[in-house]
Formats: C-alpha cells, structure tokens, sequence
C-alpha cells in the first residue's frame, strides 16, 4: 500500500478536493475543504509551482497538532488547478531547545508584515499590507529587499552560519525604498543544514540605527571558516544549477523560467562574493596577517586582471584598453593579493563606464614605485565622498546594485601591507582613476 495522497488547489489556494489523510492534516490546521490551504508549507510550494507553471518537488515539515510531520511534497500544474502529491509522512523528532546565544525573539505584536525564505535566499512566503506576495514568492529575497547598503547582509550571512538569528537590521523596499526593520531567526532542516529564514519586518520613518548583530565572533578567524563552509559549497551548487537551468542545458524551458534562473544565479554570485570579501576582511584584520613579498611583474598581473574581466566588459560594451604585451613593470609585491587588487578597480571600472566607453590602464615606474592606473569615463566621485569609499562599508550611492562597500577597503588594506597605497583622483562628470602603487622590483 503506498503512503501517497493527493490533493487539489485551485488557482485561489482554495482545497479543492483531496484524500482523507491530507484533509485530516489540513483540518486539523483549521482548513476545510472550499477553503484557503491551511498548511502554509504546501500552499507555498502549490503558489510557486503555479506561478512558474513547472512541477515542484521538494521536502517539508507540517505540524500536525503538537508534533512535526517530515513530508515529500510535488506539486502539478493542471487545467483545473494544482495537483499536489503528498508522500514520505514521518514523524519529526523535536527540535532541541534553542542555544543561549539565540537570544532574539520576535515581538509579533509590533510586525507588520511576515516572510520566509528558503535555504537559497528565494522567498517562500510574504505577508501584509502593500505587498504582491503573488509576485515575490520565489524570488530572491534581494530582489524584494534591499540588503546591498552598508552592512545589511552581514546580519543575515552570520546568522545562516551560526543558525542563530538577528533583529531590527536596518533595509529599505527594493521597489520604492521605503525604510524598514527586519528580523529573521534561521531554520534548519533534518541534517542540520541552513534551511532559510522566517521573520518579521516593519516600517520606520527615522533614519536607522545600528543593526544588532547576534553576539558572535563576527570577523574572527572561526567565524571565516564556518561562513565559508556553510555557505560556499551550496552557493556553488545554487550557481550551477541555476546556470544550466538558464542555458537549457536539459532542453527548452519557458522564457519567464530562464529570466527566474537568471536572477538566482546573480543573487547566488552575489553571496558568494560577499562572502569571499568577508573571508579576506576576517584575514587581513588578523594581528598576525602578513603578505608574501617577491619580485612580480606588474604589467603582467595587469594584462591578466584586464584578461579575467574581458567577457565582463564586453556584456557592459565597455573597451579596457590594457598595456602592450612586451611592457613589463617590476615590483615588489604578491603576485595574489596584486591581481585581486587590480581584479576589484577594473571591475570597478567597467560597472560605472557608459556603454560604449573605454577603461585606460597606464603604467609607471618613478622615485622608487611601481604603479598602475585605471582611469575610467563615468560620472566621477565627488571630493567629500573620496576618503569615505575607503572606509569599510563605504559606497558613494547606497541605492546602486551590486558592490558591498568592502572592495577598496579591503583593495587599500593589502595594498599597504605590501607597503604600497591605493589612491583616487576624480572631479564630477570627468570619471576616476584609481592607483595601486608598490615597491619598484
């Protein structure tokens, strides 16, 4: 006898119909047949699968009365509605009691609205006033929030590493920055694993504090290696997946789903890279941090960072115009910490440059330095805003995409530690160029 049951959604999330023991589990939520679902794990996953208009398989827990039920969930799109197929149904052993250092709570009282999401940062349910839960249910929780100014994933980065939680961090609206307050305590599934999170958020009109962070060893060299292996391997994974899905690799898929995969692999990317950047920060604030020194051609190193970001710029029609093959610059330096450095001003370029603009990249080698500079056409950096960029966390425009306001800081940190600088010079409206100078070799 099989432990499968079936049920069907229409496209209200009303239960249509179903079998005796998904009814049972439904009533004993509250629900009724005629009703919305009232089984919040499957009618997210009947909403997702609708809207993307695939089959959707994935686990889930469902309390049924006090006890947790551990489900294998496929929901169908149909004519009539969604088809949701329930099986696996075993028991979940309680979870055991929160760690101390999870001291967060959330005060539902002064919510105003709610959302979950799930262990790849997709939202997997939203709920209140002025939202189109219809439309951000499977979209990156980035998209729906912007957590790209000053350190506003941090919080979240460091509670999905520690499966703790954080409160009252400060983000805005992506689609009319409105300011707001968020809150999230991190899931785990079965295993252990990071299984998303599910908070609470509200509205502010003042301009916000601090955030609090859980009471962790937040740049410390165990929380580097702990962020690194909780969230490296499954946003490798994520970007995989979502790059085959997008390149329909296993054949076509609707036009809407390869945009959907899109989204998650630049969200993915963009993890990924804050949380290479956090891993540097944890490293070159060590006491003990040290660079190599060795002799590197600089001119080299420079061919190479213009050559890794050549598809870059060519997407963005932006030329780097980069030095001749036979120039050579020696320096005193590691060739590493060198071509990251140059690797973050390029990119850096290539992003703020008009479409069809050009990135120069000039050598110089004078009283004792190696330099190089990268002098780009876009909209330039005001004076006030020239040391503030520097700073950990400093961004000129905090609304733009992409960038966490850590590169150049970290871009000038090693510079410094191989006993060079980097540097700006840039009026409004006539671009930036940027220097990294070193020890002539």
């Amino acid at each position: 006898m099989t432990d499968m049951a079936a049920a069907l959604i229409d496209g209200e999330g009303r239960l249509v119909e179903a079998d005796p023991r998904i009814a049972a589990l439904n009533a004993s939520a509250g629900g009724g047949i005629g009703q919305p679902l009232a089984l919040p794990a499957i009618a997210e996953l009947a909403r997702l699968s609708r809207r993307l208009g695939i089959v959707i398989a994935r686990p889930a827990v469902v309390a049924d009365g006090e006890d947790d039920v551990e489900l294998w969930i496929r929901a169908r799109p149909q004519p009539d509605g969604i088809r949701v197929e329930v099986s696996g149904w075993r028991d979940r052993a309680p979870e055991p009691s929160p760690a101390p250092r999870d001291a967060h709570r959330f005060d539902a009282a002064e919510a105003q609205f709610f959302w979950k999401s799930d262990a790849a940062m997709l939202v997997t349910a939203l709920s209140g006033e002025g939202f189109d839960a219809a439309a951000a249910i499977g979209q990156p929780l980035t998209r729906l929030f912007d957590l790209t100014t000053d350190e506003a994933l941090l919080p979240l980065l460091s509670a999905a590493a520690a499966r703790g939680s954080f409160a009252d961090q400060p983000a805005r609206i992506a689609a009319d920055g409105r300011a707001i307050r968020l809150s999230g305590r991190a899931q785990v599934d079965g295993g252990g694993f990071f299984a998303g999170f599910v908070g609470t958020g509200r509205f502010v009109n003042a301009a916000p504090a601090e955030p609090v962070v859980e009471a962790t060893p937040a740049f410390g060299e165990q929380f580097a290696d702990r962020l690194d292996r909780a969230l490296r391997t499954p946003l490798q994974r994520i970007v995989a997946h979502a790059d085959s899905i997008g390149a329909q690799a296993d054949g076509p898929v609707r036009p809407e789903y390869v945009e959907y995969a899109q989204d998650i692999s630049s969200a993915a990317r963009h993890l990924m890279g804050l949380v290479d950047d956090l891993v540097d920060l944890s490293a070159i604030e060590r006491p003990d941090f040290a660079i190599a020194s060795e002799t590197i051609d600089l001119a080299d190193v420079t061919r190479r960072a213009a050559g890794l970001l050549a598809v870059r710029a060519a997407n963005a029609e932006v030329r780097i115009d980069r030095p001749a093959m036979d120039d050579v610059l020696p320096a005193i330096g590691e060739f590493r910490r060198a071509l990251q450095i140059l690797v973050n001003l390029i990119g850096n370029a290539v992003r703020y440059s008009p479409r069809g603009g050009v990135v120069w990249l000039r050598l110089d080698g004078e009283a004792g330095h190696a330099s190089v500079t990268v002098a780009d056409q876009g909209r330039g950096i005001a004076h006030e805003d020239q040391a503030r960029i520097f700073d950990k966390f400093g961004r000129v425009d905090a609304s733009e995409p992409g960038g966490n306001g850590l590169g150049l800081y970290i871009a000038r940190r090693l510079a410094r530690a191989m006993g060079g600088d980097v540097t700006v010079e840039s009026e409004p409206g006539q671009g930036a160029r940027f220097t990294l100078t070193l020890p002539e070799g």
